[in-house]
C-alpha cells in the first residue's frame, strides 16, 4: 500500500474529491494546512504573505493504483491547462501495516 499527500490550491480540493470519488477511490482525509512552496509566498503590493492557505489530502492506495491516483489529482488541481506556482505538490510513501481500530483487525497491505 502507499499513502498520497496532495497539497492542493483551497479551491481546488473540492474538484480534486469529487474527481477521486468518481474514479472510485471515496476515502480522503482533508486538512486545512498553511505553508508555503518555492514560490516563497505572494507579494501583494507592499504586504508579503509568508504562508497561504492550502488543503493536503490523504489518500490510502493500493501500489496498482498510484499512476491512475497521481493523474486523477495532477489533472483536477491544476489551475490553469499547463499548471502554476502554488498548485501544490503530491508525496508519495509506502505504508507498512494498517490496522482497523473498531475489530482491531491488522489488514494486508
Amino acid at each position: 500500500m502507499l499513502l498520497i499527500r496532495a497539497i492542493v490550491r483551497p479551491e481546488k480540493s473540492p474538484v480534486v474529491m469529487k474527481d477521486l470519488f468518481n474514479a472510485g477511490f471515496p476515502a480522503v482525509t482533508k486538512l486545512s494546512v498553511f505553508g508555503r512552496g518555492k514560490q516563497r509566498g505572494l507579494k501583494v503590493g507592499n504586504v508579503t504573505y509568508d504562508e497561504l492557505p492550502k488543503d493536503l489530502l490523504i489518500i490510502a492506495i493500493h501500489d496498482r493504483d498510484k499512476d491512475f491516483v497521481i493523474e486523477t489529482i495532477i489533472h483536477a488541481a491544476r489551475s490553469q491547462p499547463k499548471g502554476q506556482a502554488g498548485d501544490g505538490k503530491i508525496f508519495v510513501t509506502p505504508v507498512v501495516e494498517t490496522y482497523t481500530i473498531s475489530s482491531g483487525r491488522k489488514e494486508e497491505a
